[in-house]
């Protein structure tokens, strides 16, 4: 079998990965934290494909038997990666039965394994452990990752997050760059509490206030501080006054990497000399544990439903016309229609339909509810009745998240959006 050696960026495919497991992450509220080794190459040659593929099955075979709700994927590589090497990819701890997870690799993973050359480790410690060969895109390329400017060495962060395995895996890759990491408030503490000698601050994006910004914003007059959020790829963005940017989970050694360069970039060669002050002094465990009790504790499932409800309120809050005839004019002729014979046909299929979709969304039919709204929107998007669109295209985002609990508001708002239309279907073809 021929063996395919294409130039990949296993950064690029660890970040679709992360994509395509998507519904079942948010389904099973399960964090997944990639922890790479410093050793291992930015760009590869291989299968990335099969690669992908391979991972996707692991991984989706992992959420839909663990009850854990952090799953790590670890990387390692060894330390001289001279030009063909093995790449280890172990996921441990996961709470799966190891004979059904060995039943598993042995029967779904063969012909992948085979295609990339891997083989599976049996070894009792680790519950998923394979290794697979790569060849480097650059031989003797030792430092995979090299920082444009003196200005971006030497510096020392501040990190502070929910989860000490995902802080572990940030740290470690700030470490690549030899960056002096301190992790949690213990740390912070133990150096008094004063920001003086950071350069970074990174704390999770729940942590946030307006209090804290405004805190941050007071010492950001006396040292270049910069203050940056660790988010998840679902956070809907604000104007702050002091976040200087945003780390998206999960982290990569690339996205820490593209971190630096933004926050560096316009920064002179040489460290300032900081003097401490009482005005850096600031007590985070204080102001994190009072924004912690006026927080209701949110379970993963509720925190992605509150960012689909800002999704949603976000499109409420774009205002469209009711009918577009000339949009509906324009997309009716590419497709050799007439425009009157499909308003007729839109008043002919759904005139009545508010009382359909009152009835499924009652019975929370989900099969019937996802055919309403294609029909919905094909029709909608076909006429220019961009209003209704975007509700079909609303309860769409509902229904793909299976949160059907949110429907319940939405027949009343498709009975009064359908009503307009009728009436300016009407008008257009002159009915009375």
């Amino acid at each position: 079998m021929h063996k395919i050696e294409k130039l990949f960026d296993i950064n690029t495919l660890l970040m679709t990965l992360f994509s395509s497991l998507e519904t079942i992450r948010e389904e099973k509220g399960i964090e997944l934290i990639y922890d790479m080794q410093a050793t291992i190459p930015r760009e590869l040659r291989g299968d990335s494909a099969v690669l992908l593929r391979l991972l996707t099955k692991i991984l989706t075979f992992v959420f839909q038997n663990t009850d854990k709700k952090e799953i790590i994927l670890s990387l390692e590589a060894p330390e001289d990666f001279m030009y063909e090497e093995p790449i280890s990819f172990k996921i441990q701890k996961t709470n799966i039965d190891k004979e059904k997870i060995l039943k598993f690799l042995e029967t779904n993973l063969s012909k992948d394994l085979e295609m990339l050359e891997g083989k599976i480790i049996y070894e009792r410690d680790v519950d998923i452990y394979l290794d697979i060969p790569f060849m480097i895109n650059e031989l003797g390329y030792r430092r995979h990752y090299r920082l444009p400017a003196a200005s971006m060495l030497g510096k020392k962060v501040l990190l502070i997050g929910e989860s000490e395995q995902v802080s572990q895996s940030i740290k470690k890759m700030f470490n690549y760059f030899l960056y002096d990491v301190d992790v949690g408030l213990d740390a912070f503490k133990s150096k008094g509490n004063d920001l003086t000698p950071y350069d970074i601050l990174i704390i999770e994006d729940k942590y946030n206030t307006e209090e804290l910004e405004h805190i941050i914003a007071r010492v950001q007059q006396n040292i270049p501080l910069k203050y940056v959020l660790l988010q998840d790829d679902h956070h809907v963005e604000h104007k702050t006054i002091s976040v200087s940017t945003h780390l998206i989970k999960p982290a990569t050694e690339e996205s820490v990497f593209e971190l630096i360069v933004s926050l560096f970039k316009n920064e002179k060669d040489h460290r300032e000399i900081r003097i401490q002050t009482k005005e850096n002094i600031v007590d985070l465990e204080k102001i994190l544990q009072v924004h912690k009790h006026n927080e209701k504790h949110v379970n993963p499932s509720t925190k992605y439903e509150e960012n689909l409800k800002s999704m949603i309120e976000k499109r409420r809050e774009i205002d469209l016309p009711v009918l577009d005839t000339k949009t509906g004019e324009e997309n009716t002729k590419k497709m050799g229609l007439k425009y009157a014979n499909e308003l007729k046909n839109f008043l002919d299929s759904f005139d009545r339909s508010d009382i359909y979709f009152r009835e499924i969304v009652n019975e929370k039919s989900i099969h019937k509810i996802k055919e309403f709204c294609i029909d919905l929107e094909k029709h909608a998007k076909l006429i220019g009745a961009e209003n209704i669109l975007k509700l079909a295209e609303t309860v769409s985002l509902i229904f793909v998240y299976n949160k059907l609990e949110l429907l319940p508001i939405y027949p009343g708002k498709y009975h009064i959006e359908l009503q307009k239309l009728i009436t300016e279907i009407k008008k257009e073809l002159r009915i009375k």
